[in-house]
């Protein structure tokens, strides 16, 4: 497995100001190079263009920090 396959990892980071912390469904290697990883959050959070909260993000590799 390569070293930028997170899947199953526990993660945390900060996504448009909100603090989360969740585990790394996927991880992809997006057109044009850069990582992105899904990540299924602990405690959904409120962004302010949602009127729901998201239990579910997309993230690139410079979001994350592996607890």
């Amino acid at each position: 497995m390569s070293n930028w396959v997170k899947d199953g990892k526990q993660v945390a980071g900060k996504y448009y100001g909100e603090g989360f912390e969740g585990v790394v469904v996927n991880s992809r290697v997006k057109y044009g190079g850069k990582v992105q990883y899904t990540v299924e959050l602990h405690n959904p959070i409120n962004l302010r263009w949602r009127t729901e909260p998201v239990s579910r993000i997309l993230v690139e590799e410079h979001g994350l920090v592996v607890l």
